[in-house]
C-alpha cells in the first residue's frame, strides 16, 4: 500500500494523456510517478517471484526481447515485459503502471525487460537480475554516448547485477573483454555467427570492434546460415532451422541471442523444438522490418537508429525497390553522424522528409542516390507517398529514424501497442 497514492496518480495521468492524444503520452505517467515515488520502479522490478531478465546493448534490444518473451511464453512461463519498447526509466515505470493493480502488484512470474544502456545502468543500481543479455557495442547516439568505451562501461554495470548468468555476443570484442570481469559463480553464455555468415555480411556485423575468432558451436549458440528471412542455428552441434521476422543477418543474431538467453533462464526446462517454433512464428517489432497494411496497400517500415543499424537495414532492402520515403527527424541532432553509411544501394528515393530533410537529401545525393522530391512536411510527404500508384517492383518502403517513426505512426493512426 506504500505506493498506492502514486499509482493512483499515475493511472489517472495515463487515462488523461490517452484521452488527449490517443496512442501518445505513454511515458508521462512514469515520469510523474518516478518523481513522487522514486523507489517504486526499483522495488517493483525486484519483486517478481522468478526474478528479472534484462536485455541491453546498442542495437537489437527490442527484437531480442520480443523473441525471448515469445520463447518463454511458449514454455508456459508467465511474463511481464515492456511491450512498447519503453526502455528508459519513465517508460519502464509506465509499462509497470499499465498492468499494476491499485496496490502496485504486477502480474507475471518473470520480468523480461529491454533496457536502454544508459538508463539501465542507473535503474539497475540496487536491483538484482537473474540473467543479463548483452547484444553488442556500436557507435550510437554520439550526443549521449561519446564513445564505445563509455557504452561498454554502462553495460558492465548492468552485467554486474546478474546473479545467475550473463549472455553475450561472442563476436563483439568489447563484450568478450567484459566477460572476463563477470563475478565468480555467474555463468557466461555466448552466441555468435559462423565464419560463413560473417563472410556473407557485406560490411560486417556493425560492431565497433569485432572479435577475431568465431564462436565454437560447442561453446554456445551459433548462427550457421542465413537465407533471407530464414536461418539455421547450431545448438550443441545440432541444427535448428528457424524463421526470422524480416530479412537480414542482424535478425538471425537477435534470434541466437534470444535462444541462448532462454536456455540460460529455463535450464533443464528448455526445449529446443519449442524455442525454434516460437522464433519462427513472431512478427517484426515496431518498425524493425515491419510490414503494415495502410490504405489498402502494403508498406514496409525500416527503422534506422545508428550508423550500424542504418547500414545493415539499408543493405537488407531488396535492390530495385521503386518507391522509398526517407525521413530523418529531430532525434538526430547532427545528421553527419550517418555520413559513414553507404546508401547507394537504394538507387532512387521518391521523397526525402522530416525535420532534417535537407541534410538527409544532401547525404543521399553524395551516395549517388537519385531523389525525386524533398518535402520537409512529413504529414504531406506521407499522404503523397501513399497516394502514388503501386510500384511495379517491390513494396512501398518507409525508412525513418525514431522521431519520424513516431510521427509517422501518429499521422497514420497506428496507435496500437508497439
Amino acid at each position: 500500500m506504500r505506493y498506492a497514492p502514486a499509482i493512483a496518480v499515475g493511472k489517472l495521468v495515463r487515462i488523461a494523456a490517452r484521452l488527449r492524444k490517443p496512442g501518445g503520452g505513454s511515458a508521462i505517467p512514469g515520469l510523474i510517478v518516478n518523481r513522487i515515488a522514486p523507489g517504486y520502479l526499483k522495488r517493483t522490478l525486484s519483486g517478481f517471484p522468478q526474478g528479472l531478465v534484462v536485455v541491453s546493448g546498442s542495437s537489437g534490444k527490442s527484437t531480442t526481447t520480443k523473441m525471448l518473451v515469445a520463447i518463454l511464453r511458449a514454455h508456459e512461463v508467465s511474463i511481464f515485459t515492456n511491450p512498447s519498447t519503453a526502455n528508459i526509466s519513465q517508460g519502464l515505470t509506465s509499462a509497470l503502471l499499465e498492468q499494476a493493480d491499485w496496490r502496485g502488484r504486477v502480474p507475471g512470474d518473470v520480468a523480461v525487460l529491454e533496457m536502454d544502456e544508459g538508463h539501465g545502468a542507473l535503474v539497475m543500481q540496487g536491483v538484482d537480475a537473474r540473467v543479463v543479455a548483452l547484444t553488442n557495442v556500436m557507435v550510437d547516439q554520439i550526443d549521449r554516448f561519446h564513445d564505445s568505451e563509455m557504452v561498454a562501461g554502462m553495460l558492465a554495470r548492468i552485467a554486474a547485477r546478474a546473479g545467475e548468468a550473463v549472455v553475450l555476443n561472442a563476436d563483439d570484442a568489447y563484450l568478450e573483454r567484459l566477460a572476463a570481469r563477470v563475478a565468480p559463480g555467474v555463468a557466461v553464455r555466448r552466441f555468435g555467427v559462423s565464419a560463413e555468415v560473417l563472410a556473407a555480411a557485406p560490411r560486417g556485423l556493425g560492431n565497433t570492434e569485432t572479435s577475431e575468432a568465431r564462436l565454437d558451436p560447442a561453446d554456445g549458440v551459433v548462427v550457421a546460415r542465413v537465407d533471407g528471412a530464414s536461418a539455421v542455428l547450431l545448438d550443441g552441434g545440432v541444427e535448428r532451422p528457424i524463421g526470422l521476422p524480416a530479412r537480414g543477418i542482424h535478425y538471425a543474431v537477435d534470434a541466437a541471442a534470444a535462444y541462448a538467453t532462454a536456455r540460460a533462464v529455463l535450464g533443464e526446462r528448455f526445449s529446443p523444438e519449442t524455442a525454434s517454433a516460437a522464433l519462427s512464428s513472431i512478427p517484426p517489432v515496431f518498425g524493425r522490418g515491419e510490414r503494415v497494411r495502410i490504405r489498402d496497400q502494403d508498406v514496409d517500415f525500416v527503422l534506422v537508429q545508428n550508423p550500424a543499424s542504418y547500414q545493415l537495414n539499408i543493405d537488407a532492402i531488396p535492390v530495385g525497390t521503386e518507391q522509398i520515403l526517407f525521413a530523418i527527424g529531430s532525434d538526430v541532432r547532427d545528421p553527419s553522424y550517418f555520413w559513414p553509411v553507404d546508401a547507394s544501394s537504394l538507387g532512387r528515393v521518391s521523397i526525402v522528409s522530416g525535420s532534417k530533410a535537407a541534410e538527409a537529401a544532401l547525404m543521399l545525393a553524395y551516395d549517388g542516390v537519385a531523389i525525386d522530391r524533398v518535402e520537409p512536411d512529413l504529414g504531406r510527404a506521407l499522404d503523397d507517398f501513399l497516394a502514388a500508384p503501386a510500384p511495379a517492383n517491390g513494396v512501398k518502403t518507409i525508412v525513418f529514424t525514431a522521431d519520424s517513426m513516431r510521427r509517422t505512426r501518429a499521422h497514420l493512426g497506428l496507435t496500437e501497442a508497439e
